[in-house]
């Protein structure tokens, strides 16, 4: 039990169903439809969309998503690829020959064809009850009325006075500067985007006047973006992957979702007794730190697009864990330094819903960086995601970048099974982190005791660039005592992700808990 004369919040209970999400007003939203009488599908619909409105640095239409789902009445879990292709015309030979080492993260080449809209549509017309119309009637009526600008958002806002670029800066800033706490961000074009997909399904955006705006606006800025790429955007329901960890199985989206690394840091770590180290303690945020370099390692050489994947099941395999685990000395850092870096973003969505029959949902949804590629639409305003950053241009690896390819993903929605049953939806956000952000919470709540509360709000520290960030809740003493162990330690200079977590308890009380690190909150009725 927390000390109730500190800061902090308790978990949120219930018994009919529960939202957790990263803005009030979208988990509000989500709840209203659960209490209509729609589904978890619905409700997830409902808060995820209207999140492009609340937290448009973060997600949007323009961008991918992920989902897990545990359909009612049933303890499988189903896995949705909502992450979008490269446009046909992509070519790392082509790059290459041009003297391009990487694909920059504002360039148009980083742009691929956002996938998010056609999973969601396909989402509602399997799972939900409601219709499509209710799930987005929530964001149309937020884009048109506006969002008052939260806290957290504003937080994040400035980097778009220097990402944006063209109509982006129009439609997503103020005379040239980013928006401020209480000020009401509206996108009425997009409100009308969503009004046309609400009749029309998926070919309101993919097909007609959205789909030819969008198309016109990349080729304008030098993209080779076609509408047949568009409509050619099809989502794809896949088997999860999955990892035992003590007595629970961690469930991940698999690739071109990082969800394997989280697996592959769990095996690694299992290898050693973190229930006896204090959890806020130098020894533990060292194992992690550790585990974390030679998970990434992997990650890197082998997580792309799943139809070029080939050793998924050796990164999985219990012997390379075991092998990995042998190379960490629990004294001393190792000089291991993943070969694709890439910065802690803060712009990703998470939304989790359970609802009175148990149906469960757990969604990931992302432009990447803090307002994708800063490239939007001339006519409705769309901003596009940069997912193609995450491809690689050495030619041969499996995360090439290539026409009609999805590249390697950060996003990654999780759940956890206790002898067979759904456990608990959960997700954390964060970018490169990720992986270590669900390690971390995880072994938080089940190494350590933490409910699910304090499993998100404890101090995190993550392993990135040959360094090791630690936020403000590690101590001098802890900084130096992890210096003298070899690490390179550098405080955060912001928070490292955001999550949130459903636990389903068998007597059918909800637990909710969202990361103060967001605005958001976790509501239940």
């Amino acid at each position: 039990m927390r000390d109730f004369q500190l800061p902090g919040r308790s978990t949120v209970l219930a018994t009919e169903g529960m939202c957790a999400t990263s803005h009030p007003l979208a988990a509000q939203a989500a709840l209203r439809i659960l209490q209509d009488g729609g589904n978890a599908v619905d409700a997830a619909i409902a808060g995820a969309v209207l999140l492009g409105f609340a937290e448009p640095q973060s997600c949007g239409i323009g961008g991918d998503c992920f989902v897990l789902l545990k359909p009612a009445g049933e303890e499988r879990i189903i896995a949705l690829n909502g992450s979008g292709r490269a446009p046909a015309g992509l070519s790392a030979a082509d790059l290459r020959h041009r003297g391009v080492a990487t694909i920059s993260t504002e360039s148009i080449e980083s742009v691929t064809v956002p996938g998010a809209v056609d999973a969601l549509c396909r989402l509602s017309a399997d799972w939900g009850r409601a219709g499509l119309g209710a799930s987005l009637a929530p964001a149309i009526h937020y884009a048109d009325a506006g969002v008052p600008v939260a806290a957290r958002v504003a937080f994040d806002w400035p980097e778009a006075e220097d990402r944006l670029s063209g109509a982006a800066r129009a439609y997503y800033l103020d005379q040239g500067k980013a928006l401020r706490v209480g000020q009401i961000f509206r996108s009425p074009g997009q409100a009308e985007v969503l009004r046309r997909i609400a009749r029309e399904g998926r070919a309101g955006f993919y097909e007609g006047a959205v789909a030819a705006d969008m198309v016109a606006s990349l080729r304008a800025a030098g993209g080779c973006h076609t509408e047949a790429d568009f409509a050619a955007t099809a989502c794809a329901y896949c088997d999860p992957v999955s990892g035992d960890y003590r007595g629970h199985e961690l469930v991940e989206h698999p690739p071109n979702g990082q969800g394997a690394t989280a697996i592959l840091m769990l095996n690694i770590l299992s290898h050693f007794d973190l229930p006896s180290l204090d959890p806020m303690g130098v020894e533990r945020a060292h194992l992690e730190a550790e585990a974390t370099k030679l998970a990434y390692d992997a990650r890197d050489r082998f997580i792309a697009d799943p139809d070029h994947t080939t050793r998924l099941g050796h990164m999985l395999a219990p012997e390379t864990a075991a092998r990995l685990a042998a190379l960490i000395n629990p004294a001393k850092a190792m000089d291991l330094v993943s070969s694709r870096t890439e910065a802690v973003h803060r712009d990703t969505v998470y939304i989790t819903v359970v609802d009175r029959d148990r149906m469960a949902v757990s969604l990931i949804y992302s432009t990447y960086w803090g307002f994708g590629s800063g490239i939007a639409s001339e006519k409705f305003g769309i901003l596009f995601q940069n997912r193609g950053a995450g491809f690689t241009l050495t030619e041969g690896h499996p995360n090439e970048a290539g026409g009609g390819k999805r590249p390697m993903h950060t996003i990654i929605p999780g759940m956890v099974r206790r002898n067979g049953r759904v456990l608990m939806p959960f997700g954390v956000m964060g970018g490169a982190y990720q992986p270590t952000g669900h390690v971390r919470f995880l072994t938080n709540h089940l190494d350590h005791g933490l409910d699910l509360q304090q499993a998100l709000d404890a101090p995190r520290a993550f392993a990135v660039d040959g360094a090791l960030k630690l936020e403000r809740g590690y101590d001098a003493a802890a900084a130096a005592r992890l210096e003298e162990m070899g690490h390179k330690v550098i405080r955060a200079d912001e928070p490292l992700g955001g999550g949130q977590a459903i636990r389903i308890e068998d007597s059918g009380v909800l637990i909710g808990a969202s990361d103060p690190r967001k605005d958001g909150c976790a509501l239940g009725y």
